[in-house]
């Protein structure tokens, strides 16, 4: 079956967080681990709370403050400095553009509600031509519902999709649904295994 839709998660795979100092920093002055700051952030009951569309993401951080026992006006700089070591893989953007004119290609993610604003506001909206936010259809991965949304809003059966995670379970809940899926190590390694599952040879696509 051909493949006719890609689909990306973003956190871990599209944005990632290169650089740890700042947050480490951060988990050192609070008297935290590093693994200890990133459970309150990501995976405390607000996070899950926001992150199904319940509360904003304001509200969420400032559950974070509060829970880090800070006062409430250092909400900014406790979210500016936790998320500073973060990049945005601008090559694999432009991968997932130069798929579009033949690939109908997507985004797949757990989380909250400002994402949408936040990939609007950094300029890269436009590789992807549906955006499945957890927040916004109130379901999570690894949850089948949100990939067969994905598929729905795409007009593609699942052995007709492919879906890249950096989270093992979310690989396995697509290929649950019957999606292709690659678990995400890192950018050369997944480029060079979709271009094998597209059938594309070297930076330019094969004529159809």
């Amino acid at each position: 079956m051909t493949i006719r839709a890609v689909f990306f998660d973003l956190g871990g795979v599209i944005v990632r967080t290169e650089y740890q100092a700042p947050r480490e920093r951060l988990a050192q002055r609070l008297g935290l681990s590093y693994e200890d700051l990133e459970r309150i952030v990501f995976e405390s009951k607000s996070s899950r709370q926001a992150s199904l569309g319940e509360i904003d993401t304001d509200t969420h951080w400032e559950v974070v403050v509060r829970t880090l026992g800070l006062p409430p006006e250092q909400k900014e700089a406790v979210r500016a400095e936790f998320f500073a070591g973060d990049i945005i893989d601008r090559d694999l953007i432009g991968f997932l553009r130069s798929l579009r004119p033949v690939y109908k290609t997507g985004l797949i993610s757990n989380a909250w509600p400002d994402l949408r604003d936040y990939i609007v506001h950094q300029g890269f909206d436009d590789a992807f031509e549906q955006m499945i936010i957890s927040a916004e259809v109130k379901v999570m991965k690894p949850e089948g519902r949100i990939y067969q949304i994905a598929l729905e809003r795409a007009g593609v059966r699942p052995e007709e999709a492919v879906f890249v995670d950096d989270f093992i379970e979310n690989v396995r809940g697509a290929q649950a649904v019957g999606m292709h899926a690659l678990h995400f190590r890192e950018t050369a390694e997944t480029v060079a295994a979709l271009r094998d599952l597209l059938g594309l040879a070297g930076p330019e696509r094969k004529a159809a």
